[in-house]
This record gives structure tokens, sequence and C-alpha cells, in this order.
């Protein structure tokens, strides 16, 4: 994954997120095995913010109202308390390159040159 985000519902195997480059993977823990599954060589286990939360909220009402998937549905009976289990996995150098950007924006400054400095940084 190279940019965009993804919502994994079921399990994953061991070495997750090895070679993830950018992009930003949410992945439902059920059990909390997880973050034993994660290679974090490249990537941060981060806490959720509201984006975030609004993103889940849509995109697992969108799956469940396309798939009628029984997952979907318990996790959206109890979202106060599933929602607590997604994990966020995002790369570290994406997440810097994310950051120098807000700050660019923020600032005034050309965007271009705060990704390409964050990027060789």
């Amino acid at each position: 994954m190279t940019g965009g985000r993804a919502v994994i519902l079921g399990r994953t195997g061991r070495n997750f997120a090895a070679g993830m480059s950018g992009g930003i993977a949410y992945v439902y823990d059920a059990d909390g095995s997880f973050p034993v599954q994660v290679n974090t060589e490249m990537v941060s286990l981060d806490p959720l913010g509201e984006d975030d939360l609004d993103f889940l909220h849509s995109t697992v009402t969108s799956h469940f109202r396309e798939t009628d998937s029984a997952v979907a549905a318990r996790i959206l009976d109890r979202w106060d308390t599933e929602v607590r289990r997604f994990v966020k996995v995002m790369p570290d150098d994406y997440k810097r390159v994310r950051e120098a950007i807000r700050q660019a924006e923020n600032a005034g400054e050309p965007v271009l040159e705060a990704i390409m400095a964050a990027a060789h940084g």
C-alpha cells in the first residue's frame, strides 16, 4: 500500500506491514493478538483521532450496507466498545511527510519543499 486507507475486519498473518511505505491501515483486533503480528521495523501503531473515528464508522457502515457482514453488524451494534479494538498502522516515513505537509500548509510555505525535506531528512 503506497497511499490511501484500508480497513481490515478479519485476522491478519504474521509480518503485517512489512514493506508498507505509505497509507494507513486500520485493523480490527477482536482478541488483542494483532500487535505481535506486526513488523514494526517501518511502522508505528498509533492511537485513533477524531478523523479516524469518523472514517471508520462511515467505512464500516458502508461495508455493512453493501455486504450485510455479520462482523460489521456486531461492530456497529457495540460501536463505543468495539471501536477501541481498532489499531491504526502507519509507516513512520509517511507520517513524517504528512506532518511536514500539514505544517507547511499552516505556515503558508511551499508544500513540495516540505515534502522533499521530510522525505530526505
